[in-house]
């Protein structure tokens, strides 16, 4: 009897330092917390879309769409959006669209900068619920935008 309660006790002993080393590596792991807001921030504005392809502490990839964190900007003038792309900041979260589809939003609200920097000529189109045309942009073209009610988009 004496054998077998120590043994149980390295038993427990040894589950518990794996059970806290596990935890410590999810929460302390670099940008671990940032890459769980940055999801849940694409989650919630891209409920309907395909399931992100690439997660690092500071992007979230789905095919033609990097979502990152949005950088401390005062318009769409200080909004870096590459050539062939379309970008905004919605609710403190930068998309950067460059794949011509249809995209479904949800609580997609507020205000924030864009930047259509594709293609001259190329037109953004923004869809209210019923899929009706709310809004267009068409290439060049940057400026602040009220995002609700804004249903799906189409960079191109």
């Amino acid at each position: 009897m004496n054998i077998i309660k120590p043994a149980a006790l390295l038993l427990a002993a040894s589950a518990l330092v794996a059970a806290s080393t596990v935890a410590a590596t999810a929460d302390d792991a670099p940008g671990g917390t940032r890459v769980t807001a940055l999801q849940q921030a694409a989650d919630e504005v891209l409920a309907d879309n395909p399931k992100p392809l690439h997660v690092t502490a500071d992007a979230v990839t789905y095919e033609g769409l990097t979502v990152t964190e949005a950088p401390r900007t005062k318009g769409a003038q200080d909004l870096a959006c590459g050539y062939g792309h379309l970008c905004m900041i919605v609710k403190g979260t930068k998309f950067d669209f460059y794949k011509c589809q249809t995209w479904n939003l949800t609580n997609w609200t507020g205000d924030g900068p864009f930047t259509n920097n594709q293609t001259p000529g190329t037109v953004a189109k923004f869809f209210n619920k019923d899929g009706s045309v709310r809004w267009t942009s068409t290439a060049y073209q940057a400026g602040t935008a009220t995002w609700d009610p804004i249903w799906s988009l189409r960079p191109c």
